[in-house]
């Protein structure tokens, strides 16, 4: 049941962060929207959780490096920075 719970996260992942890439090329959304960071931010937790538990590391980190850019991003938007 775990394994599947987070098989499900991983494909989460995929899917929010394709789908906001998609969004946004096709103007449907901008980059600074916070939907579009919080589908990134929550993406990329969800192929963290996937790429730990198969210990992909390179993927851990890529991702991680892109939940922190959303953060950001995220951050700056909602302070209106």
């Amino acid at each position: 049941m775990k394994q599947r719970l987070i098989e499900i996260g991983g494909w989460y992942g995929t899917v929010a962060i394709v789908g906001a890439f998609a969004l946004s090329s096709f103007a449907i959304i901008k980059p600074t929207d916070s939907i579009y960071q919080i589908l990134n931010l929550t993406g990329s937790f969800g192929i963290i959780a996937v790429s730990l538990y198969k210990r992909v590391w390179q993927t851990v980190t890529l991702n991680s490096i892109w939940a922190v850019i959303a953060l950001i991003a995220l951050a700056k938007i909602l302070l209106n920075i």
